[in-house]
């Protein structure tokens, strides 16, 4: 097998890297909801050209050995986005993040490909911490990180902003 993003699966669903046409999907599914960007201030989906630069991106980046980013496809529909970016060779850890579509939420979609993601980052990777962060108000997040084992480790009191407001940041990690 080899490093950086290849296809995975899980008992629903498939992670697969990007392909250019996902780009219509996150601009009209993502993009266009205010509550998939409500607490991550960026929305890298706004519009269809942001959109098709941000998936280009994405793909471009399958050539770097440490670029990990998956498109989550159920029943062969797109539903979420998961990746996981900076990585730090000093504490051999990773940051990760996830989206899924509104539509999907509450479904576990999110917990298994998150899953999915940190058993491979860890097994096949090497990788020994996964981070990831979420506002302290979005218990969705919230769920899906401590459904995938991850366990929060600090709460940092309204250290992140999003359009003049700040919220408490959840620092969550799994370590092998």
């Amino acid at each position: 097998m080899k490093h950086g993003t290849t296809e995975l699966n899980t008992n629903r669903l498939l992670l697969r890297p990007h392909k250019p046409e996902d780009a219509d999907t996150l601009y009209r599914d993502f993009g266009q909801d205010p509550a998939m960007y409500e607490y991550s201030g960026w929305n890298p989906y706004a519009t269809r050209e942001l959109a098709e630069e941000t998936v280009s991106r994405f793909i471009a980046g399958y050539q770097r050995e440490k670029f990990y980013g998956w498109a989550i496809c159920w029943d062969d529909i797109l539903i979420g986005t998961v990746g996981a970016y900076d990585y730090e060779p000093d504490t051999d850890s990773i940051e990760l993040g996830v989206s899924i579509a509104r539509n999907c939420w509450g479904k576990g979609f999110g917990s298994e490909a998150v899953n999915a993601v940190i058993t491979f980052l860890m097994e096949h990777e090497g990788i020994s911490c996964v981070r990831a962060w979420c506002a302290a108000d979005n218990t969705g997040s919230a769920r899906i990180m401590e459904k995938a084992g991850m366990r929060c480790v600090r709460v940092e009191e309204e250290t992140l902003e999003i359009e003049g407001k700040l919220y408490d940041k959840r620092i969550y990690e799994k370590q092998k």
